[in-house]
């Protein structure tokens, strides 16, 4: 066998590779390469899997998943907690690879990891609370009992924007469950994942109960969905993915949790202290090079404050400090790959063609690596394209209003549904246009949406299914009655 592939980021090295049953090995596939988006070099070239070694996966997964479901919840909780220490551990060095390979600033990738760990310490607790329920009988001889059970073995599909916290908030309540893994993190990002599984499986994870694989895409997800041994699948990813995700689970009968694309609105009252909403917006917009499902992009601002807040918007983004990650002070690192950079040129040429104006930014910036300058569209007419279509990139469309109730309508005009945010002072008017926005998420003078106490999930064309909360361990159970007559 050959041997494996390594990334070498200053005192850190990290071996890459398949991880199944629970060791790493070179993959027999077709190779491709894990880039660094800040200078397009070349980290890693690394083998993908075989439609062999994805077989391999699978049954790991269920032989893992034997021993796994087997355990008391007392060992598995203690194991998913003892997992969040390690991941603890070794933030510094997971957020590093983390912010090389996916060009978020460090402080972001902090971050990440952190909410990582938390996310395996708050189902380690719900481990705890799997509860059953005992059903009065029909009969004085008969017990009937509804006891939860663990679906079975899990595929979970993780995009690149956060590919340790999006993989977490899949395997944790998976394993919480009691079930077995396999996953297909995003190619361009494996490193974190890969790290955060050797963590899980220091902290005592069976062998087998989480599998990593990565590769030809399209053909890896199709074998893995098709495959008998997967009982559910939940996906990360854009509407159109999800659709053929979807499509495939359909055809073998198959549940799935699906968190898809969104375009989230922002409609901003004239009371709205414009201060405050600009350092929200401004923070909200550029998170991750603005490459969040969550992320702000159609401002609606009332028309009595739009000038003042357009140009406290563009001058606060135009302040912005882009550069590589990993650098001192840097506030937004490049997007994460070249399709990204090319959505971005073309996203503000559109605008322009139909009559916006550029606030600021609108730009790449330099000619190596994939950074686009913090952008402020102005005046943006319905028909620009990035009034419909998710742009995915630090780009922000602003627009007045003279009519709340248009402002609502046109927020809602979209099939996508996930998040959808009003600043205001005026409680009783916040709370009012809250429930008449079509979406899942909402965040009122905040942009802060998505907590692991929280549920998770769009509506519309935003998938459906939960993630997060106790909720999100429901797609990983099933109910199982049952009727005994005594004597």
């Amino acid at each position: 066998m050959s041997s494996l592939a390594s990334m070498n980021i200053d005192s850190v090295k990290l071996e890459l590779g398949l991880h199944i049953g629970g060791a790493l090995r070179q993959g027999a596939g077709a190779t491709f390469l894990l880039l660094d988006p800040a200078t397009e070099d070349t980290l890693a070239q690394i083998g993908g899997a075989s439609l062999q070694e994805v077989d391999d996966a699978l049954k790991s997964a269920q032989d893992g998943m034997q021993k796994w479901q087997a355990l008391p919840p007392q060992g598995r909780s203690r194991i998913l907690a003892a997992g969040a220490h390690k991941i603890r551990e070794n933030k510094a060095s997971i957020a590093l690879v983390l912010s090389v390979e996916q060009g978020k600033p460090l402080p972001e990738a902090m971050m990440e990891v952190e909410l990582t760990a938390e996310t395996f310490d708050w189902y380690a607790a719900e481990t705890l609370r799997i509860y059953g329920r005992i059903i009065p009988p029909r009969a004085p001889n008969a017990v009937q009992t509804i006891t939860p059970r663990p679906i079975g073995v899990v595929a979970c599909f993780t995009p690149w924007n956060f590919p340790l916290l999006l993989s977490a908030r899949k395997i944790a309540p998976a394993l919480a469950a009691g079930c077995a893994c396999i996953l297909k993190p995003a190619e361009e990002t494996i490193a974190a994942p890969l790290a955060m599984t050797a963590c899980l499986y220091e902290a005592g994870l069976p062998e087998g109960a989480l599998n990593v694989v990565f590769g030809d895409a399209p053909r890896i997800s199709e074998q893995i969905i098709a495959s008998p041994l997967v009982r559910t699948i939940t996906f990360t990813g854009s509407t159109a993915i999800g659709r053929d995700v979807a499509r495939v689970a359909a055809e073998h009968l198959k549940p799935c949790t699906l968190e898809l694309g969104g375009h989230a609105p922002v409609i901003i009252l004239a009371d709205a202290d414009i201060d405050s909403a600009v350092a929200a917006a401004v923070g909200g917009k550029t998170r991750n090079a603005g490459q969040v499902c969550t992320s702000p992009t159609r401002f609606y601002v009332a028309d009595k404050i739009y000038g003042d807040f357009v140009d406290a918007f563009s001058a606060s983004l135009s302040a912005l400090k882009v550069g590589k990650g990993r650098d001192d002070g840097v506030q937004m690192g490049p997007l994460a790959n070249e399709r990204r950079l090319r959505a971005a040129e073309n996203f503000v040429q559109d605008a322009v063609e139909t009559g916006a104006r550029i606030a600021a930014g609108g730009q790449r910036l330099g000619n190596r690596g994939y950074f686009f300058q913090p952008t402020l569209l102005a005046d943006v007419s319905d028909r620009a394209s990035i009034m419909s279509v998710e742009p995915f990139c630090p780009i922000a469309a602003a627009t007045p209003f003279s009519d709340v109730d248009n402002a609502i309508a046109r927020a809602n005009s979209l099939r996508a549904g996930l998040a959808g945010y009003i600043f205001s002072k005026d409680f009783a008017a916040a709370e009012q246009i809250a429930k008449r926005l079509e979406v899942g998420q909402i965040g009122i003078n905040t942009f802060a949406v998505s907590h692991v106490e929280a549920t998770f999930g769009g509506v519309k064309e935003s998938g459906y299914g939960t993630e997060g909360s106790t909720e999100a361990m429901e797609a990983f159970l099933t109910r199982q009655y049952v009727h005994h007559v005594i004597g």
